[in-house]
């Protein structure tokens, strides 16, 4: 119990004195989960609008492995990923590979079944006279499209947030493709497997709990959202 206590001790006294290297691996985390559901937001979106509006041959088919998608072990996408962007992979003259550009991609393929799946949901709450009273009134199939986003923004941002809770506590692809290099690709999870695995389990338990802050965070949004 005595190394417990002092361990939290020093976990918030790092945390509270605003300690350099926890801050800059935060800040690293964030910004690589932030851009990873930017773009997976874009595609996930898009998608989960074609497939949850559009009646076409092989549509079951597609949801069906979206939902299998959701549960793609992120092991599979680092080693996917791994082989596409190592040097002797098809894109390893672009020199991505250990870099957080390398982490955004697999996170973003990670997240992107997920919003699409999250969106298809909420378009199968949504009132289904939306599109052909739009169109009947006018409005093209963008604006009819937009229309029907905004009336589903609160599944959509449901969608959003989910996405991001996902990636956000994602350390196997965080691992393999951005190296957990000090300062420049160390993210919160890959920092604390490391550091704890070295006996500073102080360091990682104030990653630790900034990293059950933000899932808490997520979550109530998430939650709030959905009963919206």
């Amino acid at each position: 119990m005595d190394f417990l206590r002092e361990s939290l001790l020093q976990a918030l006294r790092l945390i509270f004195t605003y300690d350099p290297e926890v801050y800059v691996t935060i800040w690293n985390s964030l910004k690589v989960s932030s851009l990873a559901v930017l773009f997976a937001s874009l595609f996930g979106v898009s998608a989960g609008l074609v497939v949850g509006t559009c009646r076409f041959t092989g549509r079951r088919l597609v949801i069906t492995l979206l939902n299998t998608l959701m549960a793609l072990p992120t092991v599979v996408v680092g080693l996917i990923c791994y082989g596409f962007l190592s040097r002797s992979g098809p894109l390893g003259h672009l020199g991505l590979l250990f870099t957080n550009h390398a982490v955004v991609i697999g996170l973003t393929i990670l997240a992107t079944p997920v919003i699409a799946n999250y969106t298809i949901g909420a378009l199968s709450a949504a009132d289904g006279r939306i599109l052909p009273t739009a169109q009947t009134l006018g409005a093209g199939s963008v604006q009819s499209a937009l229309l029907l986003l905004q009336e589903i923004r609160f599944g959509a941002m449901a969608a959003v947030i989910a996405g991001f809770g996902r990636v956000i506590a994602e350390v196997g692809i965080a691992m393999m493709l951005g190296g957990n290099i000090r300062g420049l690709t160390r993210t919160m999870t890959t920092a604390i497997a490391l550091e704890t695995s070295k006996g500073e389990f102080s360091f990682g338990l104030a990653l630790g709990i900034f990293l059950m802050t933000v899932a808490l965070v997520v979550n109530l949004l998430l939650n709030l959202l959905q009963q919206r």
